[in-house]
């Protein structure tokens, strides 16, 4: 299902497939992704969120279909194509995939090196320091292993990682999976925050409801093999669709919607 309006998009799929071996993940799956727009992306277990990601960010090519990236073709085989879509996302994936042997500073710096190895090793440390600081973290972090961070701030370092090259256009999957809900809620501030600050586009796969409620501007529902809806969460909720109404409907759904009211009040 696509968005009709889709003149602004800064991702355009079309027709979608991937298969592995017999099995269909996506089959003529469409989507728009606004620029300037936090796209929450949700779907029950199999329904190829992060293959969909993956597919996007031309880390796994897929068996058909049209893929287009900042006005470039995400399935191209040139290296300019390639390096135009590197140099201009971001990605915090769930694990954080931080560098275990590598500090934050060093952490962060992976892209800085292999996009600007121009930079002067005290330009790199500063920009790593930045970045550090505005994910969120303390100054001193930047010179710690990941073993010795919280698993909130490996989150932090992993999106300090995803904005050093200052990218247009982020992906998240499941950025605040394993986290508290006084965590989660903090980062879901950070991630608007940034978004509004930097004007980022944002591309958010999660299963947190607090998160779709807090901080998406629209929502994309993966089922049945493609996007079955992709929209405000008021229409999303309206949606006739047994995943949908389950999982929008079912006491964590009710239960965000009332904590997303109470704050417009309190607001």
């Amino acid at each position: 299902m696509a968005d009709s309006d889709d003149h602004d998009a800064i991702i355009s799929v079309r027709g979608l497939v991937n298969r592995f071996g017999e099995q269909v993940v996506h089959e003529g799956l469409d989507l728009d992704v606004r620029r300037g727009e936090i796209l929450g992306v949700v779907g029950g277990s199999g329904t190829g969120k992060s293959v969909l990601m993956r597919s996007i960010l031309g880390l796994r090519r897929p068996n058909a279909g049209s893929i287009e990236v900042l006005g470039v073709d995400a399935r191209a085989d040139d290296a300019d194509s390639r390096l135009h879509i590197e140099r201009n996302t971001g990605v915090l994936f769930q694990d954080g995939a931080l560098f275990s042997s590598l500090t934050v500073g060093e952490n962060v710096q992976v892209p800085l090196k292999e996009h600007s190895p121009e930079l002067p090793d005290s330009w790199r440390y500063e920009l790593a320091l930045l970045k550090v600081k505005l994910a969120g973290l303390p100054a001193e972090a930047i010179d710690k292993l990941p073993s010795q961070l919280s698993g909130g701030m490996r989150k932090r370092a992993g999106l300090a990682r995803a904005l050093a090259l200052d990218p247009p256009l982020l992906f998240l999957d499941e950025p605040t999976a394993g986290l508290d809900p006084i965590g989660a809620s903090a980062f879901d501030h950070l991630i608007r925050t940034l978004q509004q600050a930097l004007g980022l586009t944002v591309f958010l796969i999660t299963h947190d409801l607090d998160t779709l409620y807090a901080i998406c501007d629209r929502v994309a529902v993966l089922a049945d093999r493609k996007v079955v809806a992709v929209g405000p969460l008021a229409e999303i909720e309206r949606l006739d669709h047994p995943w949908v109404h389950e999982y929008f409907n079912g006491p964590r759904g009710r239960a965000a919607r009332d904590a997303k009211a109470g704050t417009a009040e309190e607001t």
